[in-house]
């Protein structure tokens, strides 16, 4: 239910925020609105205070602002002025693109009460390298400190993933600077292409196999009727060996177990001061299309290590202003080179999310708080808006791609050449749909 309500109120608020642009715009260019709605379908709510009518409807997945114009009805002479088709093409594109640039700014302001709050963010040091991935294979170690990546210095692990993710969409190689545990500074390269798709777009994704959580050798946490819960692991046992090897951090175990899918395993542990050996074999389970060991073991944070890496970054009003436009700005210009990259193949469309996925995260961001969730909001805000800006016909960018052909040529452009337009969008717009779809589903449940 918490799910549902986040992601109705979400995109009531962001269509809202996107059709109230266009409105305001055409009333002060002297358009006559007809309707303003919210939602596809029958109406389930409707009022009209003056000239006016809104509505809700039942399908949340957009809305609309219909516009007094001559090509879609009857219109009274005295009224012909008001028109949408009779204004001056530059109004046109004034209400046209006021949709996408008012969900713009609303991210701005999301961001803005976020960041004016102080933003708890997490110091760019590695706490645990993960095995047999591209950053190991890198030469990460714990305790690396990254000070840069692809030559844009980092203050936060935030600033580390933004930076790979825009890095890894221009070249399958990310150059980074590091200071070790000896304070000497070193130059590590991520290279994803050896190990194949998905570490390719787990890089895209900001993802090389780092982590900066660090955890210790015990047991935190048991999976009630999991193997290990079965096999006699208690919460509070400490990890010392297995089959006889020592191990050096939880990531080991971790990897052990899961590249031992039915093997029997002889884990020694510390339990109240005495040590003692547990017999146990790992659950083979099926993770994106790989079989894998599953235990059911959770472990204890590193509660020292996360002492240093967390801090908070105040800003004043102003600051935190120019900070939450710096972020929009970054954000939307991301949003433009992920899809320019995913047009040139060198991002996956695996990557694609549809209203399912933001349901779901809608839904987990809003259990965590509200900060979380105006996070989210001003992330999906700025995506609406750079959508909506592309030159596809059926979208915003599409009819302003026809208005600057029209202030070009001095004519508009034909109603024929419009009209194929629009067949193109809404098949290239149903075909990402679909995709986006599919990745959905396969996130969800697994398929």
């Amino acid at each position: 239910m918490l799910t549902l309500l986040a992601f109705l109120a979400a995109i009531g608020l962001l269509v809202t925020f996107h059709e109230l642009g266009h409105y305001w715009v055409a009333k002060l260019c002297g358009v006559r609105v007809l309707r303003f709605s919210i939602g596809f379908g029958s109406p389930l709510l409707r009022f009209r205070p003056k000239e006016t009518e809104w509505v809700v409807c039942p399908i949340p997945l957009g809305g609309y602002v219909k516009m007094l114009d001559e090509r879609e009805g009857f219109v009274d002479p005295a009224e012909r002025s008001r028109a949408f088709n009779n204004q001056h093409v530059l109004k046109r594109m004034a209400i046209v693109v006021a949709g996408p640039l008012a969900n713009l700014l609303l991210a701005v302001f999301l961001y803005w009460g976020v960041i004016a709050q102080g933003v708890p963010q997490l110091r760019p040091l590695v706490g645990t390298v993960i095995e047999q991935t591209p950053a190991a294979a890198a030469g990460f170690k714990e305790g690396d400190r990254i000070l840069s990546v692809a030559g844009d210095k980092v203050a936060s692990w935030q600033d580390v993933r933004l930076s790979i993710v825009e890095a890894a969409m221009s070249a399958p190689r990310v150059a980074m600077e590091v200071q070790d545990a000896s304070g000497a500074r070193k130059q590590r390269t991520i290279d994803a292409g050896p190990f194949g798709e998905k570490a390719q777009q787990a890089l895209q994704q900001g993802d090389p196999g780092l982590s900066p959580a660090r955890f210790l050798l015990e047991v935190g946490a048991l999976e009630e009727k999991g193997v290990a819960a079965k096999a006699g692991l208690k919460v509070g046992d400490k990890l010392q060996a297995v089959n006889g090897v020592m191990l050096r951090s939880w990531e080991e175990w971790v990897h052990l177990v899961r590249n031992s899918p039915g093997k029997d395993l002889t884990l020694r542990v510390e339990r109240e001061g005495k040590s003692l050996d547990i017999k146990l074999r790992p659950q083979a389970v099926t993770q994106n299309d790989e079989v894998v060991g599953r235990i059911g073991v959770g472990p204890v944070p590193d509660r020292a290590w996360s002492g240093k890496l967390a801090f908070t970054q105040h800003y004043n009003a102003i600051g935190a202003f120019a900070a939450a436009w710096a972020k929009t700005g970054e954000t939307a210009w991301m949003s433009v080179k992920f899809l320019g990259n995913m047009l040139i193949g060198r991002a996956s469309l695996n990557n694609l999310s549809g209203p399912l996925t933001i349901a779901n995260v809608a839904g987990q961001t809003a259990r965590e708080g509200l900060t979380p969730y105006l996070e989210f909001l001003a992330l999906i805000s700025v995506s609406i808006g750079v959508l909506n800006l592309l030159p596809i016909p059926v979208l915003d960018g599409g009819h302003l791609m026809y208005y600057v052909a029209e202030l070009v040529r001095g004519k508009p452009v034909s109603e024929r050449a419009q009209l194929l337009g629009q067949k193109i969008g809404f098949i290239l717009l149903a075909s990402l749909m679909a995709f986006a779809m599919l990745n959905d589903f396969s996130r969800l449940f697994g398929g």
